[in-house]
This record gives C-alpha cells, sequence and structure tokens, in this order.
C-alpha cells in the first residue's frame, strides 16, 4: 500500500511538473508565433490597403460617402484581444471619400477632405485580415488606448 502512495505522489509530482513546462514551452510558441506576424505586417502593407478599401466599402458606412482611397502608412499599435487571445494590428490611415449621388452629402464641401484615422487588421489563420474596421480621429497607440478594456498592448520584441 505504502509503494502505491508513493507511486501516486510521484506520478502527481511528474504531471504537476510537465504542465508547468508545456504551458511555458506553449507560451513562447505563441509569443513567437506572434513576433513573426507583426514583422510579417510590414511587408505586406502595401497589398493590405486594397483588401481594407474593399471591406470597409461594403460596410456601407458612413452613408451618403464612397470610400475612395486608403493609404497605410507605418505607424503600426499592436494588441491581443484579451479573451480570444487574437492579435490586432492597428494601422494609421489617410481616407478620402466621394459623395454618392442622391445620398445626401452632395453638397457638403467637407466630403472631399482627407481624414485621419486607424485601419484594423486581425491576425487569423497564420495571415492578416480585415473586415474593414476603421477608427477615425485616433491614431493606432489612441485606439489601443480607447479600447483598453476588451485589448492588451503589445510590442515587437516583447
Amino acid at each position: 500500500m505504502a509503494k502505491f502512495l508513493i507511486a501516486m505522489v510521484v506520478g502527481t509530482a511528474l504531471a504537476l511538473v510537465a504542465g508547468v513546462f508545456w504551458r511555458r514551452w506553449r507560451k513562447a510558441q505563441l509569443g513567437a508565433k506572434r513576433q513573426l506576424a507583426m514583422l510579417d505586417l510590414r511587408d505586406q502593407l502595401a497589398q493590405m490597403s486594397p483588401q481594407f478599401l474593399k471591406a470597409a466599402a461594403a460596410t456601407g458606412k458612413p452613408r451618403g460617402l464612397a470610400w475612395k482611397t486608403v493609404d497605410l502608412h507605418e505607424d503600426t499599435a499592436f494588441a491581443t484581444e484579451r479573451v480570444s487571445g487574437e492579435l490586432y494590428a492597428m494601422i494609421d490611415a489617410t481616407v478620402s471619400f466621394t459623395a454618392i449621388e442622391g445620398g445626401g452629402m452632395e453638397e457638403v464641401e467637407a466630403v472631399s477632405n482627407l481624414r485621419s484615422a486607424t485601419a484594423v487588421f486581425v491576425h487569423r489563420n497564420g495571415r492578416w485580415d480585415t473586415d474593414g474596421r476603421v477608427v477615425f480621429n485616433l491614431d493606432p497607440s489612441e485606439t489601443v488606448a480607447h479600447y483598453e478594456e476588451s485589448l492588451e498592448p503589445v510590442s515587437i520584441g516583447s
């Protein structure tokens, strides 16, 4: 009976130690994947602008305006979503619109003004993607700070 108890204690201890090492290894793996994704983003910026423009235009927002151009810049802030752990990139952008005929905005002079915004991208299934979400009048760092309840800032190298 004593040998059985010793075997149980040793087995439990080994399982706990293995669990600790596995969690550390998994955390390191996820961190490495996250770092690679953040570095990969810079190489993909040129291809991401048309992708974002198409997705943003499909949202139908803002009402009465058609998306004309989106220029993505290098200023980027990264964050992870606190619940899902997904990696987000907030990218500085300059957006321009044109008025849609009959949309009620044709007479508004400010329609043609360039707008400062943050384009939102998410890293899923090994690639960067977007649903066209945009945050106007906040730069990428301000956007992460604004959504601090659901986003946790991440920096390259951390």
